[in-house]
């Protein structure tokens, strides 16, 4: 299990907000790059970064606070980043940079066809956000509610190519109320690529939780509030990730 350190950037400072509400913002840091390096040096084995500016404009908009965590972190662990990815010269200029993987969302949404051209033309480096709430899903930085059921898209997103889902309960993010460990489970049986589950991780009980249905397809778990606040050691959830993982390896 994989826990993934979120960098979340607004007006080039590392925040996190309320349930996708840019009006709820608190800011951590003014510096993206130490803070990458602090999860780095922590025991994180990937990063995730938001560009929250460039998911509501619909373009990229943190471009500077992205080069910085690049340059600084180099190719140490993977980044992954998501927000206002719309067209291909994008994904291209983020990759050339340095990313590992691009996050399509709301694109992924509105312009399936867009979605398939750019696992065509940069396979092995595309992730899908699907944000939910009620399992339908929200685009245009959760600000929008589709009719859309959110296993649905993550089957047709799979049949393009993507590498991975990630699944985030908007009602949960930022709340540190659990991660909603039915529904993900429930999209996780119903493909055959990973998930990585996203929204309301707050305490280790949480980690033995996602742990446990790991075999259902989670790889994976974006920590964001609870590892800002202090509510969850970083180290100390990864750390308990891996020693339940080489227990049940150990034991089949």
């Amino acid at each position: 299990m994989l826990l993934i350190p979120a960098i979340d950037l607004h007006d080039g400072q590392c925040v996190r907000l309320k349930q996708g509400n840019i009006n709820q913002v608190t800011v951590f840091s003014d510096d993206p790059a130490a803070m990458a390096r602090h999860w780095v040096e922590n025991g994180a084995r990937r990063l995730h970064l938001v560009d929250l500016n460039g998911a509501f404009a619909g373009e990229p908009k943190n471009v500077g606070a992205i080069r910085s965590i690049i340059n600084e972190i180099g190719d140490e662990v993977p980044i992954q980043l998501g927000g206002g990815i719309r067209d291909l010269n994008t994904i291209e200029r983020y990759l050339d940079d340095g990313l590992s993987y691009v996050i399509i969302g709301t694109a992924s949404v509105k312009n399936p066809e867009f979605l398939r051209d750019a696992c065509d033309a940069f396979g092995g480096h595309i992730i899908v956000g699907l944000d939910a709430k009620n399992r339908k899903v929200a685009t245009d930085g959760w600000s929008k509610l589709t009719e859309y059921e959110v296993v649905d898209l993550a089957r047709q997103a799979q049949c393009y190519g993507v590498e991975a889902i990630i699944y985030t309960d908007i009602g949960r993010d930022g709340m540190l109320q659990g991660i909603n460990i039915p529904e993900t489970v429930r999209l996780a049986q119903a493909l055959k690529i990973p998930v990585i589950a996203s929204g309301g991780l707050s305490k280790l009980t949480d980690i033995d939780a996602l742990c446990a249905v790991e075999k259902d397809g989670i790889d994976g778990v974006i920590c964001g509030r609870a590892i800002y606040s202090g509510e969850l050691d970083f180290t100390a959830a990864q750390n308990l990730a891996d020693s339940i993982c080489e227990s049940t390896a150990n034991k089949a």
